[in-house]
């Protein structure tokens, strides 16, 4: 009896086995909307005015978290991360008290997030190395050392 009930299922033609795919499309939607709703974008808002020198050999830095962004501006002026339009005055930091509070009151931020703070200068290439200098002296003093100067890939 068992082997007639053999017979007749190898009897059969062999149908096609089908997936429903539509939990796998719905998982993976989900998966996208967590990743995109967790993550964090670094955005950097580049100072116009400032046009950083070129490099031969430029290496872009690993860590993007915990930079502190000045900008120094041809005429010896220091603007931070976060300016407003083109067409409006820039935040200017008008001197090293307030390059210092600026950078302490960043990196105070930065290390309650968990990253290590760097000071993220971006000098014009016109600049004098005085008034980098001056910002670097600025941000020791409020406990960053760590130092990364924006320049521009050399390229042919």
């Amino acid at each position: 009896m068992a082997s007639n009930r053999l017979r007749a299922l190898n009897a059969k033609p062999d149908e096609e086995l089908k997936m429903d795919m539509s939990p796998m499309i719905d998982m993976v939607f989900l998966l996208l909307i967590f990743f995109i709703v967790v993550s964090s974008p670094m955005i950097v808002e580049q100072d116009s005015a400032v046009k950083p020198p070129v490099a031969y050999h430029a290496k872009q830095a690993e860590e993007k978290h915990g930079r502190i962004v000045v900008n120094v501006r041809e005429d010896g002026t220091f603007t931070p991360e976060k300016f407003q339009k083109p067409d409006e005055t820039p935040n200017i930091l008008a001197d090293d008290e307030a390059i210092k509070e600026y950078v302490k009151e960043a990196r105070e931020r930065i290390e309650a997030q968990g990253h290590r703070p760097r000071l993220h200068l971006r000098g014009d290439n016109r600049a004098l190395f005085k008034y980098s200098r001056q910002v670097i002296k600025a941000a020791a003093e409020a406990g960053v050392n760590h130092v990364i100067f924006s320049t521009l890939e050399f390229s042919n």
